[in-house]
């Protein structure tokens, strides 16, 4: 499924849209621009002496993906593959990588006065690559620079900006 619509640009207010997806109980966004297409989940061919959180790498018309279960990055407490579970194809810097998440819920426009900072706490995620914390109605969404965290010594999966 091709998710990039006629309003996948970024706004004349600032608002930026984001892709929301769940991982267990928490709700997170990533830049819709970074987001190339969805997949329903299938079962990667291992790679040798990678991370557990890389679960191998598929090929998707020709390019080798390497997929990543930001369940197991995040340490979730369950990892569970259902009907539900999705591959998202993101193009990182002319790379192009999967991630596997539990469920992807829809495409949000948040406006800058809608995301505040993130608290400077202990997780399982680098405080840098958290944009910030939107809030819409009563959903609090963990806003993720996905291309800072892809980008991380540990994962290695994609250039770091020059």
């Amino acid at each position: 499924m091709n998710i990039m619509g006629k309003n996948a640009g970024s706004k004349a207010s600032g608002a930026r849209e984001y892709l929301t997806f769940r991982l267990g109980e928490e709700e997170y966004g990533i830049d819709i621009l970074k987001v190339q297409e969805i997949r329903g989940y299938e079962q990667p061919t291992r790679i040798a002496n990678a991370p557990e959180f890389i679960k191998g790498v598929v090929n998707l018309r020709g390019t080798i993906v390497p997929i990543v279960d930001m369940r197991l990055k995040f340490n979730c407490s369950q990892v569970e593959y259902n009907s539900f579970t999705v591959v998202i194809i993101l193009n990182l810097r002319n790379r192009v990588v999967g991630i596997v998440v539990d469920s992807v819920s829809d495409v949000m426009e948040l406006p800058p006065e809608a995301v505040r900072p993130a608290p400077d706490i202990e997780s399982a995620i680098d405080v840098g690559c958290i944009l910030g914390l939107g809030s819409v109605g009563d959903r609090m969404l963990i806003l993720l620079d996905i291309e800072k965290l892809m980008s991380n010594v540990d994962m290695g999966l994609v250039p770091p900006a020059e």
